[in-house]
C-alpha cells in the first residue's frame, strides 16, 4: 500500500513523495518522477510503479514543488534538479538506489544520475529532442556509467534514442509518448530489466 505522503521542503517550495513498500524486505529503491505537465499517477507510471512493488522493490513517487502548487508549467531545470536531489537524499536508506522517470522525470533523473550515486537509471518516454527539432538532441543527458533502460514507443514524435554501451533501449510497438499501448508489455520490458541486475526478485 502507497504511504502517506511526505513533504520534503526544497528552495523551491515543498515537494511531495509518497513511498510503497513491499510485502518482504525490500531488495532495492526506485525513485520515480513524473513528466512535465503530468503527474506521478500517469499510466506507465503506475504500471511500473505496481510491478516493482510486486517483485520486492521499495518505490518512492516524487511530486515536484511546482506541481505540489497546482502549477503546470515545469520549473526551470536547474530547480526541477535540485527539489530532486533534496528529496532523494531525505528518503534514501542504503539499498541499491535506482532513479526513473517519465518524459521530463526522465531527463532530472539521467541529469543526478552520478551526484546521487544511482545504480541504475530507467527511462520512460525519454523526450530525445522536441517535435520536429531533431537537431536540439537531448543524448546527452543520458549517464553513461551505469545501466540504463530507455522504454519508448516507436510512434513517439519526440525521437528514439539509441542503445550504447550500458544504454539499453526497448521499443514499444505502436506507442506514442504517453506509453498507454500495451502497458503489460512495457511493465514486463522493466521487471525483467531489473531481475537481470538482481534488483527485484
Amino acid at each position: 500500500m502507497t504511504g502517506l505522503p511526505i513533504t520534503v521542503e526544497t528552495p523551491r517550495g515543498p515537494a511531495e513523495v509518497r513511498i510503497t513498500d513491499p510485502a518482504g524486505p525490500p531488495v532495492s529503491m526506485l525513485v520515480l518522477g513524473h513528466g512535465a505537465g503530468g503527474g506521478v499517477h500517469a499510466p506507465d507510471l503506475t504500471r511500473v510503479h505496481d510491478v516493482a512493488v510486486a517483485a520486492g522493490v521499495r518505490v518512492a513517487l516524487v511530486t515536484q514543488p511546482y506541481r505540489v502548487a497546482g502549477r503546470h508549467a515545469p520549473a526551470p531545470a536547474a530547480h526541477l534538479d535540485e527539489a530532486w536531489t533534496i528529496c532523494v537524499r531525505a528518503i534514501s536508506e542504503g539499498l541499491p538506489l535506482l532513479l526513473g522517470g517519465r518524459s521530463s522525470g526522465a531527463r532530472v533523473a539521467c541529469r543526478t544520475a552520478a551526484s546521487l550515486g544511482a545504480a541504475g537509471v530507467l527511462c520512460l518516454a525519454f523526450p530525445l529532442h522536441p517535435p520536429g527539432r531533431p537537431e536540439r538532441s537531448r543524448a546527452d543527458e543520458l549517464p553513461t556509467g551505469v545501466p540504463t533502460l530507455i522504454v519508448n514507443g516507436d510512434r513517439d514524435p519526440f525521437g528514439l534514442p539509441a542503445p550504447g554501451g550500458l544504454i539499453e533501449v526497448a521499443v514499444r510497438p505502436g506507442a506514442t509518448h504517453d506509453l498507454r499501448k500495451d502497458l503489460a508489455g512495457t511493465g514486463d520490458v522493466v521487471l525483467s530489466w531489473l531481475r537481470k541486475h538482481s534488483w527485484a526478485g
